[in-house]
């Protein structure tokens, strides 16, 4: 799964606030509302992120494995 734990991390040092992405960068509210969610995202506001907080991609985002699923009930351990 992508996490967004990366851009929180770098708009912090860059002192920059969801606030600052909309008005002074252009990122809807709308794109704001599915980072907050961990909804996925268009390359293009990806690269606008990087773009505004003079970033690398891994700045924004990572690649976390999934959690295993727990055993189901029919599933013997």
């Amino acid at each position: 799964m992508i996490s967004y734990e990366p851009l929180w991390r770098t708009m912090k040092l860059r002192e920059a606030t969801t606030y600052t992405l909309q008005v002074k960068g252009g990122i809807s509210s709308s794109t704001i509302r599915r980072i907050k969610a961990g909804d996925s995202l268009s390359t293009h506001s990806i690269d606008a992120l990087c773009r505004i907080l003079h970033c690398r991609v891994q700045d924004v985002i990572e690649y976390k494995e999934d959690p295993p699923e727990p055993p189901g009930p029919d599933t013997q351990a």
